[in-house]
């Protein structure tokens, strides 16, 4: 009998078998025929999940990277395809989540003729990936697939993008696969980890941020025993609140948007500051307020794992390029001086945060602070819980309590539209596991259709949709800055609760505080997915302000 070669399609999913890819996320299209047709053969071993829009496959693959630490692997086709699939991309990249993107391309033939939905993807992606490239030689397929599993989990994670040209994907592939890939993270210099200690023991009001991709379960623990060892108080930057226990007396809250204020000034007048993990981009420090630039008032010790940050927006005094599993575990080791002055100040940065954390009552039936108040205690701590971009998630962020690693699934970018994929991705990565997705009503319709996706692999999510019939965030910009002048923020809505139930599916609409947690627990008890959609009070943008009291404001 006479034996094949394997094709390139066929050899590029032996690759992905060798890096220990189990998932892909994919609209199909007929660029990458081959490709599915291979993955046919290893369906057995091999998830594929099949999407309703390009941009919620790529959202999905950026929220298992988040979850998993593997890249998440997403195909689509050439072209529309491809230009759909760009918001996820820009997420990973802004998120540091590692992903790898396959986009079927023209025949290598018809190049540079402006084909049938050509693009060039090196142009395309150049500024929002770690790299991006075309695989033009079947031969060179192991090696082009190691080097993107190597790029997009080493030092700062983030997406690769690599195109495949529908005829290179039909020849022949005689190379071995390398071995399975390895993630690189450099480790901190023990005169980084001396001089740091230095610097702690010397300080009077430090502060430690957390944030970034590239922790672990096991990492979390071992900066909460640094923490504890050295008494600091720890903040989480925004949306990286799942990095610390949101419990823990030493926690004192997220610096994002929306920051307490008093947990602002203590950031304005620490001595030394810690950052392990945040870029310190523009959400983390209040547009670039809270560190002067680009030299710090405070003492900054930043560490990052993508030698790129180091010095790019702050000078710190000890910047340490490393993992930070790497740096938590050489943490772990430094012996905190037998004085602390700044101990007894922990407590007050956590009465601050307590209260800061307890709702306000704001007009209407439905009391959003509430409903968060009633989850905090009714999730398990393994909860995940995930979220899109709009006013509504401050009350998320502000009020509920994260407890674990890899329990808060957001963009960092503000991308709107990301609740409801990445809620199905996390579901059908961890089925075991309770997830809540979270969407206003423009964020849930930009990929609301993943709710058919979720339906299709029975994803019990309990989506929640909050409904105020407006864009909020902008209508909040808008109202501050050109007040009652109302241009393109408004809304007309469907009946989410119908919506879900034409897709198979439990839907109930929540007119009123007492209605959730019973609504709530029906979406459970229905064991399939299932839209909560609760119908808020358009007047209340956030929980401290109005529409009228914004007007005011931008009225002075």
């Amino acid at each position: 009998m006479t034996t094949h070669p394997p094709s390139g399609a066929q050899a590029l999913v032996e690759a992905l078998l060798t890096h220990d890819a189990d998932t892909a996320f994919c609209v199909p299209g007929e660029s990458y025929l081959a490709v599915l047709d291979a993955l046919y053969d290893v369906r057995d071993r091999f998830k594929l999940v099949v999407c309703r829009q390009e941009g919620g496959a790529a959202y999905m693959a950026d929220a298992y990277g988040k979850l998993t630490g593997k890249p998440g692997i997403c195909f689509v086709t050439r072209g529309p395809g491809a230009t759909n699939a760009a918001v996820g991309v820009h997420t990973a990249f802004q998120d540091s989540s590692p992903m790898i993107l396959f986009i079927g391309q023209v025949g290598r033939g018809m190049l540079e003729r402006e084909a049938f939905q050509e693009i060039d993807y090196r142009r395309m992606y150049g500024q929002m990936a770690k790299w991006v490239a075309q695989i033009d030689d079947a031969s060179r397929i192991p090696e082009f697939i190691s080097r993107a599993f190597h790029i997009a989990t080493s030092g700062r994670p983030g997406p690769v993008v690599l195109a495949l040209p529908e005829d290179m994907q039909h020849d022949a592939c005689t190379v071995p696969q390398p071995q399975h890939y390895r993630r690189v993270m450099p480790a901190p210099a023990p005169s980084d980890m001396g001089e740091l200690r230095a610097r702690l023991s010397a300080a009077q009001r430090p502060l430690m941020i957390l944030g970034g991709r590239g922790w672990s379960e096991a990492a979390c623990s071992d900066i909460r025993r640094f923490a504890e060892a050295w008494k600091l108080p720890v903040a989480c930057a925004f949306r990286y609140q799942d990095l610390f226990d949101n419990l823990h007396p030493q926690y004192v809250g997220d610096v994002g948007l929306g920051i307490n204020p008093k947990l602002a000034a203590r950031v304005r007048e620490a001595d030394l500051v810690l950052a392990v993990g945040p870029r310190l981009g523009e959400s983390t420090t209040s547009g670039y307020a809270l560190f002067d630039i680009p030299r710090p008032r405070q003492t900054l010790v930043h560490v990052h794992a993508g030698i790129d940050e180091l010095g790019r927006v702050y000078a710190a005094d000890l910047p340490i390029n490393t993992g930070y599993a790497e740096f938590a575990a050489a943490a772990c080791e430094l012996a905190p001086p037998p004085a602390l002055p700044w101990q007894d100040g922990v407590a007050t940065a956590r009465d601050e945060y307590l209260a800061w954390s307890e709702p306000p009552a704001t007009p209407g039936d439905v009391q959003m602070g509430e409903v968060m108040r009633w989850l905090r205690a009714r999730l398990p701590e393994d909860a995940i819980v995930c979220n899109g971009a709009g006013n509504y998630a401050i009350w998320l962020h502000r009020f509920y309590r994260y407890r674990r690693f890899a329990t808060q699934l957001a963009p960092t970018n503000g991308s709107m539209g990301y609740g409801v994929p990445s809620a199905v991705a996390a579901k059908i990565t961890h089925p075991q596991r309770m997830v809540v997705s979270f969407s206003g009503d423009g964020c849930f319709m930009m990929n609301g259709q993943e709710f058919a996706t979720a339906v299709k692999y029975n994803a019990a999510v309990v989506f929640v949709v909050v409904n105020n019939g407006m864009y909020g965030t902008i209508r909040m910009h808008q109202e501050r800055e050109f007040p009652e002048r109302v241009s393109g923020t408004e809304l007309a809505n469907p009946d989410f609760a119908a919506l879900a139930h034409a897709y198979g599916a439990f839907g109930e609409v929540v007119r009123s505080t007492a209605e959730f947690a019973p609504a709530f627990e029906r979406a459970l008890a229905a064991n399939g997915p299932a839209l909560i959609e609760v119908r808020t009070n358009p007047e209340v943008l956030t929980p401290a302000a109005t529409i009228a009291q914004i007007r005011g404001q931008g009225r002075r």
